[in-house]
């Protein structure tokens, strides 16, 4: 059989348990402190009144002249008895030196001794004190009574007046009751008033004990720094009200930052806007320095805005491989194309074959193998860098098939191992692949569709320089196409405005700069420029000349060419590309 074991009561029930002990301990306290204060004084003040009755019974010329009769007694019995009528007292004894009553309040009484102490009152010193005597314990005084003089000798009397300890209790027990009225009213308020706080408690800490709310305190802890997800809490006035190790490297900030204002962070401007909206966002895209996080933001509120909970999502490496998966995708679509084309061919090849005409067959797939091999040839020896390479060969097949001519200018020059290893090539290919998309949708439709690529080494520098034909630039959208969102293009399924977002990141990144202008003749011209050092500082394109002079590369439909309709590449001279770039203006079409 298996034995309950019972719950610990929770934090509320044990500090309702121990503020009610504590109020009962106080209340029971000054109560007993009261009644004996209060017995003390009303034994002082029975002691007081006593005393007054007594000296004004010794002072009063009429008790001096009823001693000197033969019979004091008949005179000053009556008297007595009124005065301790009066008076309120329950005795009032007149005596002679030796102790003999004149008066009592029980007349068998008189002529016997007084019980009690009155030496002192015979040497002239009136006394009050406690003392059991025919009626039971009284608090007495006696004070002696003059005749002449104020000495010891003069003394003819002894006047005792007293109030029973009994009365003085009943008196005291008055108050007592009253006293028990307040501290239970006390204690009640107080039990009351610690029920509805711990009430209160309770709902705040759901009903949990102490133990529980460490073990979830050392829990949260543990979960807070462990989870590798940024977490952020605001409260609300839009201050860090909690932030994990994982947020604190996403936002890369530092040192003690709870109690700061967001908007002190120093984060970037669509990221703080994101953190201050009351509204909540969902799965949203923003930059940092080096980052590309995934925002979610959630208002906390319980009937009104208590804070905002926020998620950050590190997906920089995820969109470097959601752009090189584009890339792919725009090969595989080139591909699929040149396939068609390719099939094209083979056909013309083996109808020429059936005719007869073997000669004209040849001649013509040989011209098709020669301008692939030109092409690539032209390309890897402007720039022998392969991930750079790679990367024009697969965009000039896309942009063929989008109608754009892409042109290697004659002044790129960039050889293999020049690139150092501070320098990724995935960064490379974040550059100038997203200039180039960017480039080409500028470019397309427009009256001779052309985009210009530029790279070449100069002066300790990577020069990766890109235009277009299309529409040109606004000079009044100014730094606005740099931000994460801007686009002037409808969104596509996979949204716009992120591509030179990626590529400002990137560039600044690596201590570069990137540049926009208006090219010659119309268009945008987008100019990046990075430091080329090693790992030891020295740059890595001393002695590199910038520029080799050799015949522009370029691509574009062959259809004139083989008479076969395709699109395969060509080469043909043309000018030197635009340099207007190097002005430095930072306007631009933000399209992706």
């Amino acid at each position: 059989m298996r034995i309950p074991v019972p719950r610990p009561r929770s934090l509320a029930a044990q500090l309702f348990a121990m503020q009610a002990v504590l109020i009962a301990v106080l209340v029971a306290g000054y109560a007993v402190f009261t009644y004996l204060s209060d017995t003390g004084q009303a034994e002082d003040a029975a002691g007081r009144q006593a005393k007054a009755v007594a000296q004004s019974i010794a002072d009063a010329p009429s008790v001096r002249e009823a001693i000197r009769t033969p019979d004091p007694t008949a005179e000053l019995q009556p008297y007595a008895l009124r005065v301790q009528h009066d008076a309120e007292v329950d005795f009032v004894t007149i005596m002679n030196t030796k102790g003999i009553r004149w008066t009592h309040p029980d007349e068998e009484q008189i002529g016997q001794h007084f019980r009690g102490h009155t030496e002192r009152a015979l040497r002239g010193e009136p006394f009050t004190e406690t003392y059991t005597g025919t009626l039971g314990p009284s608090v007495r005084a006696v004070v002696p009574i003059y005749d002449g003089g104020r000495d010891p000798a003069h003394i003819v009397g002894l006047v005792s007046a007293g109030i029973r300890v009994e009365a003085i209790s009943a008196r005291v027990q008055d108050q007592l009751t009253a006293l028990i009225g307040v501290a239970a009213g006390a204690l009640t308020l107080g039990a009351i008033g610690t029920y509805v706080i711990n009430a209160r408690l309770r709902r705040h800490t759901h009903g949990m004990n102490a133990a529980e709310l460490s073990r979830m305190h050392d829990y949260h802890q543990a979960a807070l720094h462990a989870v590798r997800e940024g977490l952020l809490m605001l409260d609300g006035q839009f201050r860090v009200a909690l932030i994990n190790d994982g947020g604190r490297e996403l936002l890369g900030v530092a040192g003690d930052v709870v109690g700061r204002s967001v908007a002190e962070l120093g984060l970037p401007a669509p990221l703080t806007g994101a953190l201050l909206a009351s509204e909540p966002r969902v799965d949203e895209v923003y930059l940092t320095a080096e980052r590309v996080l995934v925002v979610n933001t959630s208002p906390v509120s319980g009937g009104e805005r208590r804070g905002t909970v926020v998620t950050l999502r590190d997906v920089t490496e995820l969109q470097s491989l959601m752009g090189e998966l584009d890339s792919e995708r725009g090969f595989t679509q080139a591909l699929r194309s040149q396939a068609h084309e390719a099939a094209n061919r083979l056909h013309t090849v083996v109808s020429l074959i059936e005719l007869g005409r073997a000669e004209e067959a040849v001649e013509f797939a040989t011209a098709e193998l020669e301008l692939a091999q030109a092409l690539t040839d032209q390309v890897v020896a402007a720039v022998s860098e392969p991930v750079l390479a790679a990367l024009l060969l697969g965009k000039t097949a896309q942009a063929n098939e989008r109608g754009v001519e892409l042109v290697v200018s004659e002044d790129s020059r960039l050889d293999d191992g020049l690139l150092p290893d501070t320098l990724p090539a995935r960064d490379l290919v974040t550059i100038l692949g997203n200039l180039i998309d960017n480039a080409v949708d500028a470019a397309q439709g427009s009256v001779g569709a052309r985009v210009t690529v530029t790279a070449y080494a100069e002066g300790g520098e990577l020069v990766l320089r890109v235009s277009d034909t299309g529409a040109g630039v606004d000079p009044a959208l100014g730094e606005t196409v740099f931000q994460r969102g801007f686009s002037t293009k409808p969104a596509g399924p996979g949204g716009r405005g992120l591509g030179l977002a990626l590529v400002r990141q990137a560039v600044g990144r690596h201590q570069g700069v990137l540049a926009v202008a208006e090219a010659d003749g119309g268009g945008a011209v987008f100019e990046v420029r990075m430091p080329l050092v090693d790992g030891a500082g020295r740059s890595a394109t001393e002695g590199t000349a910038s520029g080799s002079g050799s015949a522009e590369r370029r691509t574009s439909g062959s259809a004139g060419r083989t008479g076969s309709g395709g699109g395969s590449a060509s080469l043909d001279g043309s000018g030197p590309a635009d340099s207007a770039a190097s002005q430095g203006a930072a306007v631009s079409r933000g399209d992706v």
